[in-house]
Formats: C-alpha cells, structure tokens, sequence
C-alpha cells in the first residue's frame, strides 16, 4: 500500500519540526508549505491524502486558501488548524465543509488521532461493525431456531435490519452475504411461525396475539386522540421498516420519537385487503357482508381502495368517536404540493388520516421501468432511492409544516415488499388473479410444500370468488410463474420487489408515534 501524503502548511512550518519527524517516523509521507500560494502550486502538481491548514498566515489566509483547495477538490480532506477559538472563524471554516479542527498549540497523538479518524475511519469502522456482528450472528441464529413467540419475532427483525443498515456500511461484501443467508434462515423460520398461528389470531383462538391491520386504528390511534391536540395519520403506501429507519433521522429534525412500533398487516399483504382492513377495523369478509358497496371483490373492475375515507368513517361511528376528521389520499408529486397549502384547514380536525402512496408506485415500477430496475437493483439501492424521493417531496414539506405546530404525528403503513429470486410454479384457470406472491381461484395447482394454502377462505376472513376457490401464498423470496413462458417470465420478475405473501419484510411493519420536539 502507498504511503499516506500529507501536506502541511503554516508560514511558521519551522516551529512544527519535531511533528513532522514524528509523523515520518509513523509512516507518512509529508510535505509542507509556507503559504497558501505555495500549498495552492502544489496540490495542482500532485495528488494528496489531506491538507493541514493554518488558518492565520499573511496573503492567502487558510479560509480564502481552503476555499479554492474546494473549488477545485471538493473531496480532498482538509483539517484547520488555528490559534483563535473565535465562533465565526469556526463558523467560516466548518461551513466550508472542513474535515476536522483542531486548536493549537496541536499535539502530535492529536495530529494522529485526526489522521485515523479522516482516512482509516471506514476501514476502522467496518473492521469494527464486522467483529461485532460476527459475535451476534451466533445470538441470532439461536434465537431463530427457539420457538419465538409474535413479540420475539418483531425483535428478531429489529436486530436483522439493525446490523443489515450497519453492515451495508462496511467494505466487507462477504459479512453482508452472511447476514443475508441468515435473513433468509429467519425468514423460512418466520413463514413456519406465521403458518401455524394465523388463523388462531385471526379467530381469538389465543389470548397472545400481535395487533393486526384490523385493530390498527382501535388499539393504536384511538388512544392518541383521547390528547387535547390535532392528530395527524400519514400511512405511506409500502413502507418496509427499514426504509421507515433511513428516513427517520429527516424526522427527528423536528420530531422526537415517542415510541416505535412494528404491527402484523394481515394476508394477503396488499393494498386491496391490508389497507381496507385498517380503515374499516374489519376483516375483508366482515367488510363484504357490513358494508358491501365499499368492497370490490378480486374479479370486479375497477379499483379496489375507492371508499377508504368511508370505511374510516364508519369505524369511527361504530367506536363512538364524533370527531371531525380529514382524509387525503396523494397519487402524485402536484397534489402533494396542493395539500401542502391545505394544511392549515386542517388543524381544526381531531383527526386527519393523509394517504400517500408512492413507495407503491415505486415497487411497481421497480417492476415495470427499465430506468427504475437500473436504479434499484438491490436492498440498498432501493432504500437510497426512497430516500432520495423523499428528501425533494411534499411529504418532507408536510413533516416540516407539522413540525412547527402542536400536533401528534403517527407514521405507518399497510404493508411491505420483498425482493424476490424465486420461482414456484401455478397452474391456474383463466380468472385466476394476476399478483405474484398469492393466487386465488379455482383448482390451483401447485407443490404443496412450496405454498402455504389456505383451502377455505372463510378461515382467513378472505373472500370466496365460487365455491371451490382457495388462497395460496408465497414465503420468503418466491414468488409464482406460469409454467408457459416460464424462463421469460421468471427472468423478467426476479429480483423485482413484490408483495402479497408472508414474510417479515411484507407483515411486520412499523407504526411510529412523534411528537414536537
């Protein structure tokens, strides 16, 4: 390995002999400067690691002299070193994205210490976040075998996207596939887990069951409203937990987060039933047969969430709560903005549920856009683009706006995604539906093992299309293909992003209380 260059420059270099033998003796390869005209020449003539700066020297100063070091190489490290503690030099120097600053008179294990911190510290870092997972891959894994109860699994998740987020970090590609073998391990584990107990939860066959998408609005919104201020309900569409992670240090700018949680979304775990389920505090055949102009089956045209404001409605009528209420829901960029200007209107409701709906739109066209299965081709680049949409949407000017009010502010969502490489074969007839991780229909073929079936739909609260459909669902990273076309197929939809089946990303997902900091 090359040594590391270093260019010191102070017009006083003379004095700082004694820590520039002691960084050769070190290893480093330093040069110095008398000026910032000298050190300007020089940085044009070679390539450097990081500049030491003075910040007092006659003609150049070191802020006018850092200046045009990033004028030129926004990305070389620069470290100010200066006699004067003055807040605006400091001020000055760190707004000109400065890598470090130090006081002198500077010690040479200082000088060190910031050498380490400026050009080892992702080395050091992953080096760190490696050893530590590789002490907890043990803990996990015999977690996972255990017989974990619904609340366990919630931890489990937690600690898997924890050091999935960490590790991402890190320069080791091999510890993230360690971690990603060990993801799917629990994720086989969980499917099991979810197989055995769902229906019981579903019929209050046990007395410890998850809050599911049904008692959402009951046992977790109810409560906040019972608070003499403004409640405010944001469910992004397709919110998995860990890009609700990567999006929350945006909301502790103006939020603290009171409690975060992670519910159950019921199956299958998408819009049509998940999302209806949680507006209505009913299962989709309790909806069907209470309220059955809000409920369009699987074989009806037209779309499927069309009476979500209704169905809210009707819940809060059957829980006593004659509140005054809102309900938004943002298809795209331009209402966005529009309910951005509606937002003071607002503040006279209990309760205002805002629906936003383009982490869907983006797992969809992370299936349909060429552009989009470019830029989001892995776990990563899906979590970055969902940050990048964020930080330049009206929801992050909605967040904003509420953050300078007295509100509540709950986060939340209908479902999550997963990223599936699988495929299982289906035979189906020609009504069969067309989601890739659950079918429902008439004598559906398929390998038993491969699928979890549900063979009479009433059992699952889940509409019967005739009298000899049933439901199967997919688990883990499978997903279904017709076994016409197969190749083409399955090459077309692997590692797209899906939902509707049982996973941990697709059903455990997170609803999260803020409140003004």
């Amino acid at each position: 390995m090359d040594k590391v260059s270093i260019l010191w420059v102070d017009d006083e270099i003379d004095l700082l002999k004694p820590h520039i033998i002691f960084l050769r003796d070190k290893g480093y390869d330093v040069e110095t400067a008398n000026s910032g005209y000298d050190a300007l020449d020089m940085i044009k003539a070679k390539p450097f690691n990081i500049v030491f700066l003075d910040e007092q020297m006659p003609g150049l100063s070191g802020i006018e002299t850092l200046m045009k070091i990033k004028a030129d190489l926004p990305g070389l490290p620069v470290v100010m070193i200066t006699k004067s503690e003055e807040e605006a030099i400091m001020e000055d120097a760190i707004g000109s994205n400065i890598a470090d600053y130090l006081i002198k008179p500077v010690k040479p294990n200082q000088i060190l210490l910031c050498l380490k911190k400026n050009l080892e510290n992702k080395k050091i870092v992953s080096e760190k976040t490696n050893f530590q997972y590789q002490q907890e891959f043990r803990n996990i894994g015999m977690e996972i075998s255990n017989r974990l109860n619904f609340e366990e699994w919630v931890e489990v998740y937690k600690k898997i996207i924890f050091w999935e987020l960490k590790l991402e970090k890190s320069m080791d590609d091999g510890m993230q596939q360690v971690l990603q073998l060990q993801k799917n391990e629990a994720n086989q584990v969980f499917s099991k887990f979810v197989e055995r107990n769902y229906i019981d939860w579903l019929h209050g066959k046990v007395k410890e069951r998850p809050v599911q998408s049904h008692n959402l609005v009951k046992e977790k919104v109810f409560p906040v409203m019972d608070e003499n201020k403004p409640v405010f309900v944001i469910l992004v569409d397709n919110l998995r937990y860990d890009q609700w992670k990567i999006l929350q240090p945006f909301f502790e700018e103006n939020f603290r987060v009171e409690k975060e949680e992670i519910y159950y979304s019921i199956l299958p775990t998408v819009t049509q039933y998940a999302r209806n389920a949680l507006f209505a505090g009913l299962l989709p055949t309790e909806i069907e047969r209470k309220y059955p102009k809000y409920w369009v089956g699987e074989d009806e045209e037209g779309t499927k969430n069309n009476f979500e404001s209704e169905l809210l409605g009707e819940l809060l009528k059957r829980y006593g709560r004659d509140v005054k209420y809102s309900y938004y829901k943002v298809l795209n960029q331009t209402y966005g903005r529009k309910l951005v200007e509606l937002l003071p209107n607002l503040m006279v409701n209990k309760l205002n549920f805002i629906v936003y709906n383009f982490v869907d739109m983006l797992s969809h066209a992370r299936t349909e856009m060429e552009i989009i299965r470019e830029l989001a081709d892995d776990e990563k680049a899906y979590r970055s683009i969902t940050l990048s949409w964020f930080q330049h949407s009206p929801l992050y000017e909605i967040i904003r706006w509420l953050g300078e009010k007295d509100v509540n502010l709950i986060i939340t969502t209908d479902h999550g995604s997963i990223r599936v490489n699988n495929p299982v074969k289906v035979l189906g007839d020609r009504n069969t539906n067309t989601n890739l991780r659950y079918k429902t229909g008439k004598a559906l073929k398929f390998e038993k093992n491969e699928a979890f079936e549900v063979r009479n739909p009433s059992d699952a609260f889940l509409p019967r299309g005739n009298v000899s459909s049933s439901f199967v669902f997919c688990r883990n990273y499978d997903f279904f293909a017709y076994p016409n076309n197969f190749n083409y197929y399955v090459n077309y939809y692997r590692d797209t992003f899906q939902h509707g089946g049982i996973s941990m990303e697709e059903m455990l997902v997170p609803c999260v209380y803020l409140k003004r900091k």
